[in-house]
């Protein structure tokens, strides 16, 4: 984990301070309007999201919940901006890739991994018009609400969706080398119209919604992966909240969460994806993950035990 951390600060030299904090002030100002949208479209964030966002972690509210004063945690760090290069296939990385039933299957969160997404009507025109000019994609959606009209009508939602740089590409090479999966929290309302427009190749070969969910102990929403194989040796979850793989952390990647004032992340292609293409190699991407992430040693940090994994 020492290894993230020097990573992660050192992509900050890369930026004047003026920059930096430019950045930093818009952060803030996109994560407040997507928590604004989140709420009014039914995907209310949790207190333990908002907190995370500021600096604090899950387990402060687990220690506010038994009772406890320590708030002295290990802080999550997701992956670094470099996390691999291509030497670790080899020289020339010249690898026939598994297919058929041996190809690896990737799981893919939706908000604030593929995409983020925000109310319209709630979202400024200046914050839209500059994210646009920096160079980020979106297009506008009508999505139904679990609320009612007043007729008892559903309500229709109208969204904007930023989607995160090189999306596509990262789908369609994805897709070359593994079957994708995506699996959100999100309600199929609102989640299912978004993934029409962006996998209009249908690349997804199933698709799971709030549903498929369930609530464990210690976390609601949680993804379990039993639900597709018995067997997940070639199984990976890429989230932005890694409480999402709660049950099953050895397969989970921890990814940076994406916002509208992010339009020069490199999260998928220039991090994920090179992963990614190593992990296609592996017989079993769990000895990979845990020693790339640590995450089993990052739960129990929280207060979730081993026995509560599957």
């Amino acid at each position: 984990m020492a290894e993230l951390a020097q990573a992660a600060a050192a992509t900050e030299v890369y930026s004047p301070r003026t920059v930096q904090v430019w950045r930093t002030l818009w952060s803030w100002v996109s994560f407040f309007f997507q928590i604004i949208a989140q709420i009014l479209r039914g995907t209310t964030p949790s207190v333990a999201r908002v907190l995370s966002f500021v600096g604090l972690r899950h387990s402060l509210l687990r220690n506010a919940s038994t009772g406890s004063s320590s708030t002295t945690t290990a802080a999550f760090k997701p992956l670094p901006v470099v996390e691999l290069s291509t030497e670790e296939d080899g020289p020339g990385s010249d690898v026939d890739l598994p297919s058929g039933p041996d190809k690896l299957t990737v799981v893919l969160d939706l908000d604030e991994t593929l995409v983020c997404a925000y109310e319209t009507s709630s979202l400024p025109v200046v914050i839209r018009n500059q994210a646009i000019e920096a160079g980020l994609k979106c297009f506008e959606l009508e999505c139904i609400s679990a609320e009612k009209e007043g007729e008892g009508k559903p309500k229709v939602n109208h969204v904007t969706v930023f989607e995160r740089p090189g999306l596509h590409d990262f789908l369609q090479q994805i897709n070359e080398f593994a079957d994708l999966v995506l699996f959100t929290a999100g309600l199929e309302g609102y989640a299912k119209p978004l993934v029409d427009r962006i996998d209009v190749e249908n690349r997804f070969i199933l698709r799971l919604y709030r549903p498929a969910t369930i609530t464990t102990e210690y976390r609601e929403h949680v993804k379990d992966l039993s639900c597709l194989s018995k067997d997940l040796c070639r199984t990976v979850i890429v989230d932005n909240n890694p409480f999402s793989f709660v049950l099953q952390p050895l397969n989970g990647i921890p990814c940076i969460p994406f916002s509208a004032g992010q339009p020069y992340d490199e999260q998928l292609i220039g991090v994920l994806l090179p992963l990614l293409k190593h992990l296609s190699l592996q017989n079993d991407v769990r000895p990979v993950l845990h020693e790339k992430f640590h995450m089993p040693e990052w739960f129990q940090k929280h207060g979730i035990p081993a026995s509560h994994w599957t």
